[in-house]
């Protein structure tokens, strides 16, 4: 979704930025190798350039809008971080009826076990609802 490709979202804990092709080969690729985040995402296996097509597909849908949750303490604690260096998961907004834009599904990955229990997705998810809810307001 085009809506977010310019939005940064600045919480306590984390950071949501669009996902763009930059997080594909640096972080989010190596992540979705892992067997255990296959199976807690219900993923296959995807080769680089299948991984590049999901990227750009979920950048594109109307009814799909995804965020790369940045660990906000390392993101901002270090001038001149790249995100890439921050990554720690995704959340993603799925239209479920376009026809109906308050029905919806939201999905969190915290990818880096180290970043696991710390409340991190809790406040991921509370973000994109606070940003789904508006952006479906402003749209009316």
């Amino acid at each position: 979704m085009r809506l977010n490709q310019n939005t940064l979202l600045l919480g306590k804990k984390v950071v949501l930025v669009p996902y763009t092709s930059k997080h594909v080969p640096s972080r989010y690729h190596e992540w979705m190798k892992s067997e255990e985040l296959q199976r807690l995402t219900a993923s296959e296996p995807l080769s680089l350039e299948q991984e590049y097509a999901m990227q750009r597909s979920w950048r594109e849908d109307a009814d799909k809008c995804t965020f790369i949750v940045l660990d906000a303490e390392k993101w901002q604690a270090q001038p001149g971080a790249t995100e890439e260096s921050c990554m720690v998961g995704d959340v993603n907004l799925f239209l479920t009826n376009l026809e109906d834009p308050t029905l919806g599904e939201i999905e969190v990955m915290i990818a880096e076990p180290s970043c696991r229990g710390k409340g991190l997705g809790t406040e991921a998810v509370l973000m994109m609802l606070s940003y789904g809810g508006n952006a479906q307001t402003d749209n009316e």
